[in-house]
């Protein structure tokens, strides 16, 4: 039915958010309520974009006692069958400000743990990490493999004794799209994709102070003066004079924007500019062009870092399955979170430990790319998912969230739905085990993870100047800065036109966790921690090729707010 209930609503151009599709659920005749409310509110309307939980309930709330029932005659009855409400009376959810701040912030570095007897912990010295602004990016980058270590130091807190689970507060799913597939990949769902995508990075966009009052691009053809737009990039390219042209369009047009390569600072920001994604434009008209002197995203604010009286650990790309699996790693791993390997210190360390989140590419699949079987020790999905529940099923007393990468069974477009209990039945078992999309938010004990796999870092590597897979941080940077975590259309990374853009970043995480790149790294950036969690694979022919190194076996924990490495190899 909810096909049904979400056609109707894309035929009458809205969107709808999953509060208010629960609540249309209920219903006794949903169907009925459904077609009630979009004639009764009048859609479509060019205020209502988005249908949220709260206008169905401001809807009921109006309505006549039964509405949405079945009444003697079959009907279904409501107060607004011949008036749509007044504006006044629905009004859109606010989405939280996002006003710029300037410079990145510093970061503390990590420290590395290898527990014995496999080699020595290597001691930093405990100073305090400050977060500033006006760093450079290069003084900042930190990746697992780095020995200058500094700490950031946080409160005592009494390790935990008792039971981990039992002191949890548990796991809440904030964000997961596992069960909103309602693209029928037609003409009309890629227009809505679009459209969500343009509709809430423009309300972000909105908030800014320079972009209070954007004109239209249709606008523009009056005015010979400032102008700010907001438009979603159809296009960047060089001009034969080396400066920077960016195409940008909305509902009612397109406009070239010129930006000057005379404007280093300027230029800089447009070297980074993707198609897709959705941007602020402050300039000058002058004749078809404007002449930019801004570009704005639509930016992330620094928060607050919430204080940890527990530990988590990150994991990806264990790819179990693969002749470079490395198993024995892995078994010290299982031996150290339940406290039965290492050192006082890093007993210590795994006593705290509450969550184990793993982001992606549990097992190697089958047939992911020419020739894999050549590669792999087990060569049946079904057997490689009996594996990694035996694996980890080992792990005593530990929350696990699992959501799916590009190895994984399951759709490879994203987002990613859990990875399909057909395939991963044993682990579905294990009663410490919660799936979740790729990507997908979860809540832990208060913090907010932010979890995606890291499939678009291949597009940013390849096309934008200055990344690269080995500095993933400046990756997740900019990704949340465009508040999106794959904006380009089209490329390496598998989109689905859903109705609804479930990849825009709506609420700043306090941790992003990634994973892909086989390359462990670690920033913090305006309060957030960026985690890039490494692997459990050996290099892989594919990566001798490409020179790509991977940090082996080396596991970020957030143990009480500080991060640190742990070696296992």
């Amino acid at each position: 039915m909810y096909e049904t209930i979400i056609n109707k609503f894309v035929e009458a151009e809205v969107l709808l958010d999953d509060t208010a599709y629960q609540k249309i659920k209920k219903q006794e005749n949903a169907l009925k309520f459904t077609e009630s409310l979009i004639h009764g509110l009048g859609l479509p309307r060019e205020d209502i974009m988005i249908l949220t939980g709260e206008m169905v309930e401001q809807y009921l709330e109006d309505s006549k006692p039964g509405i949405g029932k079945d009444n003697s005659n079959g009907e279904s009855s409501s107060p607004h069958e011949n008036s749509p409400p007044s504006e006044s009376s629905i009004q859109a959810a606010p989405i939280p400000s996002a006003e710029s701040i300037p410079e990145p912030d510093s970061f503390s570095t990590d420290n590395i743990l290898e527990p014995d007897p496999f080699g020595a912990i290597e001691t930093s010295t405990d100073s305090q990490a400050t977060e500033t602004d006006n760093t450079t990016e290069t003084d900042n980058t930190n990746h697992a493999t780095e020995t200058d270590n500094i700490t950031t130091t946080t409160d005592d807190y009494e390790p935990i004794h008792q039971s981990k689970l039992s002191e949890s507060h548990g796991v809440e799913i904030i964000k997961d799209s596992s069960r909103k597939s309602y693209t029928n990949g037609e003409i009309k769902d890629f227009t809505a994709y679009f459209g969500s995508r343009y509709h809430k990075l423009r309300d972000m966009l909105n908030r800014k102070k320079d972009l209070k009052s954007p004109q239209s691009i249709q606008e523009l053809e009056n005015i010979q003066d400032v102008v700010n737009v907001i438009g979603m990039v159809n296009n960047v390219r060089n001009t034969k004079n080396n400066h920077k042209l960016i195409e940008v369009e909305d509902e009612t047009g397109t406009a070239s924007v010129l930006v000057h390569n005379e404007n280093h600072s300027l230029f800089e920001d447009a070297e980074r500019v993707v198609k897709d994604e959705v941007l602020g434009v402050v300039g000058t008209r002058k004749g078809s062009l404007i002449m930019a002197s801004q570009l704005i995203n639509p930016g992330t604010p620094r928060i607050d870092e919430k204080e940890m009286d527990f530990s988590m650990v990150f994991l990806s790309d264990t790819h179990i399955g693969s002749s470079t699996f490395q198993g024995d790693a892995f078994n010290r791993f299982i031996k150290w979170i339940n406290g039965e390997f290492g050192d006082e210190e890093q007993q210590e360390i795994a006593s705290n430990v509450r969550y184990l989140i793993v982001a992606g590419d549990i097992v190697d699949g089958i047939g992911v790319y020419p020739h894999q079987d050549k590669e792999l020790t087990i060569k049946d999905i079904y057997k490689q998912y009996e594996e990694a529940a035996r694996l980890f099923g080992e792990i005593d007393d530990v929350q696990i969230i699992i959501t799916p990468g590009n190895h994984d069974a399951g759709r490879l477009a994203e987002p990613q739905p859990a990875i399909p209990e057909e395939y991963a039945g044993d682990l579905y078992k294990l009663k410490n085990v919660k799936f979740a999309s790729n990507p997908s938010m979860v809540g832990l004990d208060g913090i907010n993870v932010l979890i995606y796999h890291g499939r678009s870092f291949d597009d940013f590597a390849m096309t934008v100047k200055g990344m690269s897979h080995q500095n993933t941080d400046i990756i997740m940077k900019e990704l949340l800065e465009k508040r999106h975590l794959a904006p380009i259309y089209g490329e390496r990374t598998p989109l689905a036109s859903e109705v609804e853009d479930h990849m825009v970043i709506e609420e700043v995480p306090d941790v992003l966790h990634t994973g892909h790149v086989h390359i462990n790294s670690y920033k913090k950036y305006k309060g957030i921690h960026l985690v890039n969690s490494g692997t459990f694979q050996s290099q892989t022919e594919f990566q001798k090729i490409y020179n790509i190194v991977p940090t082996v076996a080396q596991v970020p924990v957030l143990n009480q707010g500080t991060m640190k490495i742990l070696k296992f190899n």
